[in-house]
């Protein structure tokens, strides 16, 4: 019943722009933060009992990161089918799992609430997708609706309603973690959505899910955390600049991840990710 009454309220969910937007750099940035979340979606995805022959649903898939994880559990027995509303991202992923040999997946443009799929679904899973939704219960709602029963519904979001530090304190590294930070806070439609997934879950008609939380951690002079939250920051630049939260001048954009690496890395600090919650449980 549950999922009919999602299917009847497809054509008044609201759309929320996409402050990070598609551009190249984006993406980039996407595939960086790739490599950097990997082993926490890996985690989730094993830990939520994906494995080879599954058929696998990828929602708001982006470049494609993700299906190919996805691809390289379930192996060539198995399938994924990555979604995104926008056409670039598709495209990129296309070309890239195309280019990585993976004859196993994939990209139609479609969302999550009117995506038709041709048959259900082993696994559905999202990462960073529940905190740009307009309704969050609703969103994990269709996105149960694509999964067979006794299949599994999976999220990884990010937690960026709270402040965090290491010790000890790198200041230049907390400052550019709260610029982005609080621009993504200011437009996005539930910042909070990690700290809250008990409740979205329970809202979505569906079982308490399974969670754990990460926090990412690295440092010296080669990470590539340097270069993720700087890009990071990039992205946000224009709402940081539109809301009055720090300037260009402030930011010095084009320096930010030589500063960051030289900050971090002098003292032998730590650069903390934001913390990581995933989620998952069966329909």
């Amino acid at each position: 019943m549950m999922h009919q009454q999602m299917n009847q309220k497809k054509t008044t969910r609201r759309e929320i722009e996409y402050i990070l937007g598609h551009s190249p750099d984006e993406l980039r940035r996407l595939m960086l933060q790739a490599d950097v979340l990997r082993p926490t979606t890996e985690r989730l995805l094993r830990e939520a009992g994906l494995r080879q022959g599954m058929r696998v649903l990828d929602l708001g898939c982006g470049a494609g990161d993700v299906a190919m994880l996805a691809a390289d559990l379930v192996g060539p027995r198995g399938s994924v089918v990555g979604i995104d509303r926008n056409a670039e991202a598709l495209a990129l992923a296309r070309d890239r799992a195309r280019s990585a040999g993976y004859a196993n997946i994939e990209f139609p443009q479609a969302a999550a609430e009117d995506f038709p799929g041709p048959a259900a679904f082993d696994f559905a899973v999202g990462r960073y997708v529940v905190i740009h939704q307009a309704e969050p219960a609703r969103f994990i709602g269709a996105a149960a609706s694509h999964v067979k029963p006794g299949g599994v519904v999976a999220f990884h979001e990010i937690a960026i309603y709270d402040d965090y530090c290491s010790l000890a304190s790198v200041p230049l590294w907390q400052q550019a973690i709260h610029w982005s930070c609080m621009a993504l806070r200011s437009a996005i439609a539930h910042p909070d959505a990690a700290g809250r997934m008990m409740m979205h879950f329970h809202d979505a008609g569906l079982a308490q899910p399974v969670m754990f939380s990460d926090i990412p951690v690295d440092g010296g002079r080669s990470s590539p955390f340097y270069a993720w939250l700087a890009m990071t920051v990039r992205s946000v630049l224009p709402q940081l600049e539109k809301t009055g939260i720090a300037t260009a001048a402030e930011v010095d954009i084009d320096t930010l991840e030589d500063r960051l690496r030289d900050a971090v890395s002098e003292g032998n600090g730590q650069a903390l990710a934001p913390p990581q919650f995933c989620a998952w449980t069966r329909v």
